[in-house]
């Protein structure tokens, strides 16, 4: 099986050609999915967002604010670097786990 990694700006058409590989039947890992997932209420990768950047980051039902936390990381090159720090294994275990859920 042959992996492709598909990447972009925003606005580049990753989505397009994303649903286009779907509609080819062509197996797609959305990265999209897999940061929800790591940022999930009670997840070892939630917990380490709430620790560097605190509890303000929360919705009120103790989700991840992913647009409060996105304006927070896009606007601070540091703070970026900080979240890709705490969730990089996170990430690349999820995912791994979604890759071979596939094959």
């Amino acid at each position: 099986m042959r992996i492709v990694g598909l990447t972009g700006g925003i606005a580049s058409g990753k989505s397009t050609v994303s649903s286009m590989f779907k509609d080819k039947h062509v197996p797609v890992v959305d990265a999209d999915v897999i940061s929800r997932g790591v940022l999930k209420k009670g997840t070892g990768g939630c917990k380490k967002v709430v620790a560097a950047f605190g509890l303000d980051i929360l919705q009120d039902d103790g989700q991840v604010d992913r647009l409060k936390l996105g304006r927070i990381v896009f606007s601070d090159a540091s703070k970026r670097q900080l979240l890709n720090r705490k969730n990089f294994n996170n990430f690349f275990f999820f995912s791994f786990k979604f890759i071979f859920k596939m094959v």
